[in-house]
């Protein structure tokens, strides 16, 4: 049944291709008046997973629907669902005008939406000029316009900001963030979490198809960790004393230890009590893009879904797999 709510639900969503499992086991939920990132290194299955999503690949096993309908039943779905995934679609001798009200047509919407959706994007002044000529950037403007023509409850794009300049990034997060403040619902992929960490409100991490995290911005950056990096005389004694007090530890290839969650002056404490003496230390702090690393390369043992990692879920050297 149609609900209406601009929510995308996926639950158990599988895709193979002959021997290889693109999707596995994929599960999240995208709601309305928040932007959703959806990330994970690149051939993590983020485009399969979205052309499933609309219809375009038909899954192997599970659901997804958007409105609580798979796209394929949707009423009338250029006014549910908007959506860019390749920037490249268009005939070079078209003029910008001329390509959206080929789709204008298509969709049935009145011509003055192809006005409206190049305004939107930035690309009146650009209208009469052929997309042959059109930068990657400007490509990128006039697949959202296309995507906009329908005025979508939901917007979902693959890789929107390829080929945008600094200034042309700050207008796409405006954007989605004023088309999401208005009770809309935009999911949208990337492979660079530097990239989408000041636009999305939640975050979708998958890699090797399987979902490792999903949750909140602000959840995955409370769980950057502060660690203390050690080099001690009697490893194992100090291993065994910050553990004894709660602290998760990790083996560094060069022979030193990193204390998780702990700070330089608590492990002096620690190696005091311990009796070892410590030859040097640093203190450091793991940032978001060190993170998602540790989240898409497997480190990170038993992290659940719709939780932040904790310091006891930060696995030792040789633990989980790679992408």
């Amino acid at each position: 049944m149609h609900d209406g709510s601009g929510r995308i639900h996926v639950q158990g969503l599988n895709k193979r291709f002959g021997p290889v499992h693109a999707v596995q086991d994929l599960s999240f939920t995208v709601q309305p008046g928040a932007v959703t990132g959806f990330l994970g290194p690149n051939g993590a299955g983020k485009t399969t997973a979205l052309r499933m999503i609309l219809g375009l690949v038909t899954p192997t096993s599970g659901t997804a629907t958007i409105n609580g309908l798979p796209f394929s039943r949707l009423p009338k779905p250029g006014g549910v669902v908007g959506a860019v995934l390749d920037a490249h679609g268009f005939h070079p001798s078209r003029t910008a005008r001329h390509h959206l009200l080929c789709y204008s047509a298509a969709m049935d919407v009145p011509d003055g939406q192809v006005d409206r959706a190049l305004e939107l994007v930035g690309l009146a002044a650009a209208a009469d000029r052929k997309a042959g000529g059109f930068s990657l950037g400007m490509r990128q403007r006039l697949a959202l316009a296309t995507a906009l023509l329908g005025d979508p409850q939901i917007l979902i794009l693959d890789e929107p900001a390829n080929g945008l300049d600094p200034e042309g990034i700050a207008w796409l997060r405006g954007f989605l963030h004023a088309f999401a403040a208005g009770g809309r619902t935009v999911l949208m992929s990337s492979h660079f979490l530097r990239e989408i960490e000041h636009t999305a409100d939640r975050l979708v991490i998958i890699s090797q198809g399987r979902c490792v995290y999903e949750g909140h911005v602000d959840e995955l950056r409370a769980a950057q960790q502060s660690r203390a990096l050690v080099q001690a005389d009697s490893p194992e004694a100090l291993v065994n004393k910050a553990q004894e007090a709660g602290y998760g530890v990790e083996y560094l290839p060069d022979g030193r230890l990193a204390v998780l969650g702990a700070d330089s002056r608590t492990v002096a404490d620690l190696a005091l009590q311990a009796g070892v003496a410590l030859y040097a230390m640093q203190d450091e702090r793991i940032d978001l893009e060190q993170l998602f690393f540790q989240l898409t390369h497997g480190q990170f043992a038993g992290l659940a879904q719709h939780a932040p990692p904790t310091p006891e879920t930060w696995a030792r050297p040789g633990d989980g797999g790679g992408v």
